[in-house]
């Protein structure tokens, strides 16, 4: 039995064992890409709990930075990065329900795919910022263009990165504000966390009717913290399937694959992302597997993984993990 079948969407989902739909979310069909995630743009989807979406992506810059000529600063305005696609509306869809998005592919999009990094001032973790005000130079401005497929990340002559694709951007809508692209929350947003990735099911609360669903910022690899502030950004086609859980009310997005359970953070300071997904994990364990509240914070003292997803954004995300092998009854 594969690991899908007993996963909390495929046990809970209302689509499940329905008639999968496919769509396809094109650049034509999405025309105007968002960069913030509200109740307030008009849907360029309606699909109902089961269906699947072939989403083509563009890359954090939108296309922007073609050479390694380009310089950011020229080329971008802030903060006019990371284009999402949507808003998608799930049929059903409401206050205190979840939408489950699981990703099947990401593959690079283009005649000649290339993937994008850069250097950009006052961006990134080792360098003053607007919110880590400092008195030093910005770091250098620097382009790198990067051959990508389905195997590799070609990142220079000397070394070959593996093909590690994720989203870096998922959300569905706030209940009221529209919040940037740049700005993960209990929402969802820009959480940058490598494991959102093919195999993943990412669990969403619905705070708007239709849960309206974004997606967008993709990466070909990136590691822990995003350090520099940039991954390599690429346009794909990601294939998702989207369900959707009634009734399940939880507070910031989680996430599942073969391995792991996953509560999700976002904040400023870095500890209170921390706080944030660990909280939300114990809370997990205790109403879902049967943990006492006590024992599981201990346990989870000495079995507990963390996920660094970004730690330069205006708030930092953090995935606090458990493995599912510690969860099953004896």
């Amino acid at each position: 039995m594969s690991w899908l079948e007993t996963s909390i969407m495929n046990t809970l989902g209302v689509g499940r064992g329905g008639k999968t739909v496919t769509h396809e979310l094109t650049e034509a069909k999405q025309g105007k890409y968002h960069y913030t995630m509200g109740p307030y743009s008009d849907p360029v989807l309606h699909i109902k709990p089961g269906d699947r979406v072939i989403v083509e992506t563009r890359d954090a810059f939108e296309g922007a930075i073609k050479t390694e000529q380009d310089m950011p600063t020229q080329k971008l305005k802030m903060p006019f990065l990371n284009p999402q696609n949507g808003p998608i509306m799930i049929e059903g869809a409401e206050k205190g329900d979840v939408v489950a998005v699981y990703i099947e592919t990401m593959a690079p999009r283009g005649p000649n795919p290339r993937g994008t990094c850069a250097m950009i001032p006052e961006f990134g973790a080792l360098t003053g910022t607007y919110y880590t005000a400092t008195l030093n130079d910005p770091l250098p401005e620097v382009v790198r263009k990067i051959n990508v497929d389905e195997q590799f990340v070609y990142w220079s002559e000397r070394v070959t990165l593996p093909y590690k694709p994720h989203i870096g951007t998922l959300s569905c809508s706030p209940e009221i504000d529209s919040i940037n692209s740049l700005t993960p929350d209990n929402h969802g947003g820009n959480m940058d966390l490598p494991d959102m990735g093919p195999g993943s099911i990412t669990y969403l609360p619905v705070r708007s009717p239709g849960g309206r669903l974004f997606i967008g910022d993709a990466h070909a690899c990136q590691g822990d913290g995003e350090v520099c502030g940039v991954a390599v950004e690429y346009p794909t086609v990601t294939t998702i399937r989207v369900d959707l859980i009634k009734g399940w009310n939880i507070e910031w997005p989680r996430l599942e694959n073969e391995e792991v359970i996953m509560a999700i953070g976002s904040a400023r300071p870095l500890e209170d992302a921390a706080r944030i997904a660990y909280k939300e994990l114990v809370l997990w364990m205790v109403k879902n597997y049967g943990f006492d509240k006590w024992d599981a914070y201990m346990m989870l003292s000495q079995c507990g993984k963390v996920r660094l997803g970004n730690f330069v954004d205006p708030k930092y995300t953090v995935g606090a993990a458990i493995s599912k092998k510690y969860l099953a009854l004896k």
